[in-house]
């Protein structure tokens, strides 16, 4: 191959093993990737910049290089090595994408940044029973912004989070009431802020940030860790919230699983309006299927749909892979897709997304989340605060495993099969009639058990 075709190839496999995001923060300005025979050489503009590309994405350049080389596009499997280049800090500054332009004063401006990337729209986006308070929340935040400011959104991937924060953001810029509006990432704003600290200057930085009318943050657990960062969001926090304008935040979990990032910085996430959301139900797997069909014009059945949603009972990333996977299949082998077409096309796909649960990984999420030792449910313990997790943890086996009773009796503690029957009885009981799950400190409605545990099981 050419020396810019495989440079090409290697950029474009870079980009879509870390994201298109990381890779035009990182390797989009000034960082600059040359290939020869022996090396794959990555310049950087300062010592900063460099040190994070190698800790930070050294694997994944080493991984790529490996894909390509086994794919015969290069002679020899070339090492990676880092440089600095200072001339690299008089090349003219690349334009920033729109999520990180926070002051776009006018209107025209703000249309042609905004037509660089499709925002999501909150009208688009499929409400269920796990997704309702979080619509109405946002829907609230669109028509009177600053009302409850922060407003927190948590939930695993997939469920809708980002679509939720682009569909404000969206609203918010269509009607005009803010001028600044800034959307933005929790590793795009530890990247700025650290170019500012070693560049660019800090007082530009946080002009742009804490003086946004909207300041939309996701996936604020990457801030984990970061000290000097953590300390500069709490103060653009405090800033926004003084100033009574909106703060929106998403994370993966709720804020008081979030203690990594300091009691202050959880105190001010948890002192607004928090939003849980769940993996979507089985009628909004269908609907998000149906409305990702046709989007990208693929003509799909009734059974079709029905198949998809009772098959990815994940997140709806899931289901449009699906989706495209039977558009393509579809094209290419000129077949109309019917159920028997749909099954066969997305049978591998069907063993790959589907987790296989032990109960090991059962014991230890029942554990974690009750805040039990490890092996108690095995133990003879028969007070409430062992015996209510251990019922709950032998449900869940029946539920996600293929082990027989006697197998899951002999697991927890050597019981019976019988006492696996009583428990799953005992727990659909609990479940029918909203029981609560009792232990010595602290009281669980099994909704809130089974949410927190179920979302473990299906991510990992």
């Amino acid at each position: 191959m050419h020396d810019k075709e495989i440079m090409s190839t290697i950029r474009l496999a870079l980009s879509e093993k870390i994201g298109q995001q990381r890779f035009d923060l990182w390797f989009g300005r000034t960082t600059r990737l040359e290939l020869n025979t022996q090396a794959l050489t990555v310049l950087a503009a300062d010592r900063f910049s460099l040190d994070w590309v190698r800790n930070h994405f050294r694997s994944d350049l080493e991984a790529v290089l490996t894909d390509i080389h086994q794919q015969q596009r290069l002679p020899c499997l070339p090492y990676v090595e880092f440089r600095v280049d200072q001339a690299l800090r008089r090349l003219p500054t690349q334009p920033q994408s729109p999520l990180a332009r926070p002051d776009s004063r006018s209107r025209s401006n703000s249309a042609q940044l905004s037509q660089q990337r499709k925002f999501s729209r909150l009208d688009r986006f499929v409400v269920g029973p796990s997704s309702r308070i979080a619509y109405s929340s946002c829907l609230t935040t669109a028509e009177s912004p600053g009302s409850v400011s922060p407003l927190f959104l948590f939930g695993p991937h997939g469920v809708g989070k980002t679509h939720l924060l682009e569909g404000l953001w969206s609203s918010l810029r269509r009607t005009g009431q803010m001028k600044r509006l800034v959307y933005l990432s929790a590793e795009q704003f530890t990247g700025y802020f650290l170019e500012a600290l070693h560049g660019s200057g800090l007082p530009n930085f946080r002009r742009k940030y804490r003086d946004a009318d909207l300041l939309i943050l996701d996936d604020v657990q990457f801030f984990s860790g970061k000290k000097a960062t953590l300390i500069e969001l709490l103060h653009t926090m405090d800033a926004v919230l003084r100033a009574g304008r909106q703060l929106v935040l998403a994370a993966d979990r709720a804020p008081n699983d979030l203690l990594s990032l300091g009691s202050d910085i959880v105190g001010r996430m948890s002192g607004g309006l928090v939003c849980r959301i769940d993996l979507p139900d089985h009628a909004s797997r269908r609907e998000i299927a149906r409305q990702m069909a046709a989007d990208c014009k693929c003509n799909l059945s009734g059974s079709v749909l029905e198949h998809l949603a009772a098959n990815f009972s994940g997140d709806a990333r899931q289901i449009r892979g699906a989706i495209n996977r039977l558009q393509a299949s579809s094209q290419a082998l000129g077949k109309e897709i019917s159920l028997a077409f749909a099954k066969q096309c997305l049978e591998d796909v069907l063993r790959t997304t589907h987790r296989i649960v032990k109960m090991e990984e059962i014991e230890k999420t029942v554990c974690d989340v009750f805040g039990l030792e490890p092996r108690t449910l095995r133990s003879q313990r028969k007070s409430k605060s062992v015996s209510h997790p251990r019922m709950l943890a032998m449900w869940l086996a029946r539920k996600y495993t293929r082990a027989a009773l006697s197998e899951i009796g002999y697991y927890f503690g050597g019981r019976s099969h019988s006492t696996v029957v009583s428990a799953q009885k005992r727990v659909d009981t609990w479940i029918t009639k909203g029981k609560p799950i009792e232990l010595l400190d602290h009281c669980w409605t099994m909704e809130d058990a089974l949410s927190k545990i179920e979302n473990r099981l299906r991510t990992g």
